[in-house]
């Protein structure tokens, strides 16, 4: 058990690494830069207009107004002071604008007039060799997302959780960008659900490794019970996993069933299979608690049952020197008129009488299992 469990902690991070999806290349902008700005483009007919130098927000809507299209603008983690521009160029409600500065949000959707503001919690998988009591198994992330009839604005909060490639891979498929900002909320909304799905499988991992542990036979100078702080640890992950996950179903439902100006009627139906395989996701992240708790529980019987056995144990042994104990005790007393006290083989009659009482305690309890 031990060879395999150290050839799995061996080869598992490679796996991983060249299997995981949601493990992408990361953008986080230069600390040294004056904009929270990642990228900013005009998309019109499914084609993004001037690939070449990032252009400002003022440029893209006024583009947009000329030519029509869309704008799609890109920030990472932007201040107050950074963000108040792009708000009065597009008409942001403010309260919107203070979640997306600040951060830490519920995963919801929310309409201000003609803008919906949806904020998605990403996930990303820590890759470990071994799941130890203080491990991080995984790492959130936000993106918030404003999308108007003629907008998308992304902000994205944590270094993990990169929309290059997103966006990279939507402007090949020019029919579904055609549609306008909502195929982009869409296809954000499909990656984020594809990382949660990326992230179950490697959690399912974790929770079987510590399922076949805590089931076999303990490691030499291991009590049972040891593993209750990784099964602990791994619990509160997955309930920081659940937080993400159990809040944006609702939304994603509302998206796929409720008719809404700014989403196209072709994209709401996309929006269904994210909330299926959203639905599904959630459905795992719930077994993961209830088989947690169900692992922690049979580790805290075996703890249980492994110190009933050491107390039997030592209640045994106690009965078998109670022996000894009390015929020494008894001829200790120094009395003057005492059985056999006098007898020339007294003294060998005792202590055969006491081995022998000893050995037939000692077999009586090793036959009923206490030894």
């Amino acid at each position: 058990m031990s060879m395999i469990r150290d050839l799995r902690a061996a080869v598992r991070p490679a796996l991983r690494k060249s299997s995981t999806p949601y493990n992408t290349y990361d953008t986080t902008r230069d600390p040294s830069a004056s904009s929270a700005v990642v990228d900013c483009a005009v998309y019109r007919d499914g084609k993004r207009l001037d690939t070449g130098a990032c252009q400002t927000p003022h440029e893209a809507m006024l583009r947009v107004r000329e030519a029509g299209g869309f704008a799609w603008i890109g920030l990472h983690e932007p201040t107050e002071a950074e963000f108040a521009g792009i708000a009065a160029e597009f008409g942001l409600h403010p309260l919107a604008v203070e979640d997306a500065v600040h951060a830490h949000q519920r995963p919801k959707l929310e309409r201000y007039d003609d803008t919906l503001f949806t904020v998605f919690k990403t996930i990303h998988y820590v890759d470990h060799a071994e799941l130890t009591a203080t491990s991080e198994v995984v790492e959130t992330g936000e993106v918030m997302c404003f999308t108007g009839r003629d907008f998308v604005i992304t902000v994205r909060h944590g270094g993990k959780g990169s929309l290059r490639a997103l966006r990279h891979g939507l402007q090949k498929d020019t029919e579904l960008l055609a549609k306008g900002p909502s195929a982009v909320l869409h296809a954000i909304a499909d990656h984020v659900v594809d990382g949660y799905i990326a992230v179950a499988a490697a959690v399912q991992d974790d929770i079987d490794e510590v399922e076949i542990d805590v089931f076999s036979a303990p490691a030499k100078g291991s009590p049972r019970g040891s593993d209750a702080g990784r099964i602990y640890q791994l619990k509160r992950e997955v309930l920081e996993f659940k937080r993400a996950v159990s809040p944006l179903l609702r939304p994603m439902q509302l998206l796929s069933e409720r008719p809404m100006r700014l989403v196209d009627p072709d994209i709401q139906k996309y929006f269904r299979d994210v909330a299926d395989h959203l639905a599904r996701v959630q459905e795992e992240v719930i077994g993961f608690d209830e088989l947690l708790n169900s692992i922690l529980q049979a580790n805290l019987a075996q703890a249980t049952v492994a110190q009933n056995e050491d107390m039997r144990k030592i209640t045994s042994w106690a009965a078998i020197i109670a022996v000894p104990t009390a015929v020494c005790g008894v001829y200790g007393m120094n009395f003057d008129h005492m059985p056999e006290l006098h007898w020339k083989y007294g003294y060998p009659m005792v202590l055969t009488g006491i081995i022998g009482l000893c050995l037939a305690i000692h077999r009586t309890l090793k036959r009923n299992g206490w030894l």
